[in-house]
């Protein structure tokens, strides 16, 4: 496992990660009691899951990709817990989408979805959350869920959230994504960035809750085609 981050900005995301551990636990008993009574007192402990998780958000390359995103997820996904089918298995999934991440691969998803798949096995969790939690991580790749999907609905609306930040806000996120990259020409940059940013305007909608459509979707579009055009003259 990683190194354990000391930051006391992280003091209460451990709680947080072993509440929703709990729950999905919880889930599981609910399902099978008679298997959850004689597997109870053989599952590890999920604190030292987080640490390793939060060791993984605390990487010094990373810029935006840090336990500050993973906060603001967290707390964006409580704002949208309405709308969701499992919102433990979201929040789950929030904790691992970008648990991996090397900004110079091209699998970060993939591998973030299979680190969830192995820690979450260790943790006892029924294999078809696992694989739920898995399918919501890689899901992040395209951020473009089924109309029927609520439960990657609300994880890709909080990530994108940020999206929809005012214009200051927007533009450090803009600023750490291009430190993030910093290996990266300035060309192949902007024109990479571009690329992604003309695929979210095109997606018929960003937000897919009724939340995420009503209070994010126009502030979002103006920041993408501003950056954009920043980008582009």
């Amino acid at each position: 496992m990683a190194a354990t981050p000391s930051q006391p900005a992280l003091a209460d995301l451990p709680t947080r990660w072993s509440s929703t551990v709990a729950t999905v636990r919880d889930m599981d008993r609910d399902m099978d009691r008679d298997a959850a009574r004689d597997t109870a007192g053989d599952q590890p402990s999920a604190h030292p899951y987080a640490d390793d998780l939060l060791a993984r958000w605390s990487e010094p390359h990373r810029r935006y990709h840090t336990v500050d995103h993973l906060r603001a997820v967290l707390d964006r996904i409580d704002v949208l817990e309405q709308y969701a089918d499992d919102p433990a298995l979201v929040r789950l999934a929030a904790w691992f989408h970008d648990a991996v991440y090397l900004p110079d691969r091209s699998t970060n998803e993939e591998r973030s979805a299979r680190l969830a798949e192995r820690a979450l096995q260790e943790l006892g969790i029924e294999e078809s959350r696992t694989a739920e939690v898995a399918r919501l991580v890689l899901l992040t790749v395209t951020h473009d869920p089924q109309e029927d999907d609520a439960n990657g609905a609300v994880l890709c609306d909080a990530d994108l959230a940020i999206l929809a930040s005012p214009p200051e806000t927007y533009a450090a996120y803009a600023a750490a994504v291009r430190e993030e990259y910093g290996f990266v020409p300035d060309d192949a940059f902007r024109q990479g960035r571009a690329a992604v940013l003309r695929h979210l305007l095109d997606l018929p909608t960003l937000f897919r809750t009724p939340y995420g459509r009503e209070h994010w979707e126009d502030r979002a579009r103006r920041n993408l085609a501003t950056e954009l055009g920043l980008l582009t003259d």
